[in-house]
């Protein structure tokens, strides 16, 4: 096992970062991972193991927490989904927001979803629209599921997540602008993931008068491009949390030199992830090769797993990021 400190080079002075008061609205910015669900030998959720990836991820210069479909919510029980949501809130202990995925495949389940969110102190929820549906949601549905769950929502802002370059159906960049115009930008935030993701960005900002705030979702590949058109943060998994962080903060020194060479490797790697079973089988590998959680399981059924060819791609490309950044072994 090769054990990965935080580098050296990582900045904790970013916008976003906080130093133990309570994350606000305005907190809701920067670098915030998606957790990945350590499983226990039971396959419960492994409570000590998830502590380490948390103070890991905060280490390694995230500002906050998202809990999203890279932590496999959908292979958790209704009970374990909330309960990880609330551990997840509770192991943060004030160091930043946390975002929680409350989507469904009904606006009665998202609601309740919601509801626990906010009674266990979630910082602002997200939901992407329900996955099963045939094509493109009808916006006036669209705009009834999203409204159920900001009104359940209470002032916590909304997360519109569109995950369709993995799973479901794209939301056109002109109805993601006409529900912030709507909705308003501090109550709606956007995650488009749909490709190309910065024309859409700017499409996006366009199309909304530059008000809509957008969160990048793609793993750190097209955050360079992203954060150039004006995103607000990123939510990317949290095996490179420390990738991202020196990632971002080049970006915001305009250093673009330093940037590329980032974005060339995490571009690299991020090309070889076959769909979202291959985000969370990369990922938990990561992390355990970095010595953060004890096992790489994954709730099945599972549509991907690595093969000896894959992980040593995967792990020369971890290690050219750590001699490039800068760190310890």
């Amino acid at each position: 096992m090769v054990t990965i400190d935080t580098p050296a080079s990582v900045s904790h002075d970013a916008i976003g970062v906080r130093n133990g008061s309570e994350p606000s609205r305005d907190d809701l910015a920067g670098v915030l991972p998606v957790v990945m669900t350590p499983f226990a030998a039971d396959w419960s959720i492994d409570r000590d193991a998830l502590a380490t990836e948390i103070d890991w991820i905060f280490a390694s210069g995230a500002d906050g927490l998202t809990v999203a479909m890279v932590s496999e919510i959908n292979r958790l029980s209704f009970d374990e989904r909330c309960a990880l949501g609330a551990i997840t809130v509770e192991l943060a202990r004030g160091r930043g927001p946390v975002v929680l995925s409350v989507g469904a495949e009904s606006t009665i389940t998202a609601v309740e979803y919601t509801r626990r969110a906010l009674a266990g102190g979630a910082a602002a929820v997200m939901a992407a629209p329900p996955l099963l549906s045939s094509g493109a949601l009808p916006i006036q549905q669209l705009r009834d599921y999203l409204g159920a769950i900001r009104s359940a929502a209470g002032e916590l802002p909304l997360i519109l997540q569109d995950a369709s370059s993995y799973v479901g159906t794209p939301v056109a960049p002109e109805v993601q602008a006409a529900l912030v115009g709507e909705f308003g930008a501090d109550r709606l935030y956007l995650k488009p993931e749909a490709e190309p993701i910065g024309p859409t960005v700017s499409a996006i900002l366009a199309s909304s008068s530059g008000t809509a705030r957008i969160f990048d979702g793609s793993g750190g590949m097209s955050l360079m491009d992203a954060h150039l058109r004006g995103v607000v943060g990123t939510m990317p998994g949290p095996d490179l949390t420390w990738a991202i962080r020196a990632l971002v903060d080049a970006l915001d020194r305009e250093d673009e030199q330093f940037a590329l060479a980032i974005t060339r490797t995490l571009t690299a790697m991020m090309a070889m992830v076959p769909g979202l079973d291959g985000y969370v089988a990369f990922g938990k590998h990561l992390l355990v090769r970095q010595g953060v959680i004890p096992s790489d399981r994954m709730r099945g059924p599972v549509g991907f797993r690595l093969d000896p060819v894959t992980t040593r791609l995967i792990d020369a490309h971890a290690d050219e990021l750590l001699n490039l950044i800068g760190g310890e072994r």
